[in-house]
């Protein structure tokens, strides 16, 4: 059976007169991805900072792994990672003693501290660099330092709030391929980003956050069904195909140079398979169709700046 591993129920946090959370519920399930996605001021870095005991929130509650952030700080604090929006690593130091430094911090003990570094190192590809100074690292190297200097103490929770900010494609895929492997070994994950490509590549759910209040939350493809604009594209062999498929489908829009209609759909199997039990019956061959379904673009600017929340089921529509 799945449990919780992190949970917030209405959380609130304001400064002053502007309310940074409003009554936040959510829930991590143990083992998988979930992605806080959000514009700029939206509070995600907020819900990570009270998540990993380094702010108190105004009202409401956190747990993670069963421990109350405020009550239980030190149990909580014992039990996660964080890999925060900037590097933490010490730019004096190599890469082995940024890891072997973090090592001691944990109270790993000596002969633990230098096996756990070797496996880190081994880990992220940094073998070869490991003794180099980090004024010779990459960008997206010092971002594998200091996820790997998260990892140290192997957590069970782990916080990544924009982990890939300003890292080329290559590394950004290296960085999604470390937390796969990561969630592979049964490590919870919460991810504040700003890309939605992100999101969607790693995330088994995804809560909206928008002015402080979650406006929306599901699995990717939930909240896509969420948005309108989905669409079914048939093409035919030749315009008599087409003027035929034209009159069964009627509100289709047609290409008479490509030769093809376009359907609205909800993105949903049995609306592709009842259009085209449609055409079957009218004896109409398709000679290639095309499906376009909302992306996580499209749920970002349809959902953001809205006051009213929406929750996608299992089924993936709102209630």
């Amino acid at each position: 059976m799945s449990t919780t591993a992190i949970e917030t129920r209405a959380l609130r946090k304001s400064y002053g007169d502007k309310v940074v959370l409003d009554n936040v519920d959510l829930a991590v399930q143990a083992g998988t991805v979930t992605a806080v996605l959000g514009p700029n001021g939206a509070g995600k870095t907020t819900v990570v900072n009270i998540l990993s005991t380094l702010l108190r929130p105004d009202g409401g509650a956190a747990f993670v792994n069963g421990s109350d952030v405020v009550r239980n700080a030190n149990d909580v604090r014992a039990a996660i990672g964080l890999t925060g929006q900037f590097s933490a690593v010490d730019t004096l130091l190599t890469g082995e003693e940024n890891l072997l430094l973090m090592a001691r911090l944990r109270h790993l003990g000596a002969r633990r501290s230098k096996t756990r570094v070797a496996e880190l190192l081994e880990q992220f590809d940094l073998v070869e660099a490991a003794r180099k100074p980090l004024a010779t690292y990459s960008g997206g190297m010092q971002r594998r330092l200091d996820l790997a200097m998260t990892l140290v103490s192997a957590p069970r929770v782990i916080f990544l709030d924009e982990p890939t900010t300003g890292l080329d494609p290559r590394s950004r895929r290296t960085m999604w391929d470390i937390v796969r492997d990561l969630v592979a070994q049964g490590t919870t994950v919460l991810l504040t980003t700003q890309y939605l490509d992100e999101a969607d590549e790693l995330a088994n759910r995804i809560a909206v956050l928008d002015g402080g209040r979650i406006v929306a939350e599901g699995t990717p493809d939930e909240l896509k069904r969420l948005v309108p604009g989905g669409q079914i594209r048939f093409r035919f062999a030749d315009a008599t195909g087409l003027d035929s498929a034209a009159r069964v489908l009627d509100q289709a829009t047609r290409d008479d140079e490509l030769l093809t209609l376009t359907v609205p759909s909800d993105g949903a199997v049995r609306t592709l398979r009842a259009t085209l039990d449609r055409l079957d019956a009218a004896d109409i061959e398709v000679d290639d169709l095309s499906i376009h379904t909302p992306d996580l673009d499209d749920v970002f600017f349809a959902l953001t700046g809205k006051t009213e929340p929406s929750r996608a089921d299992s089924k993936g529509t709102t209630k």
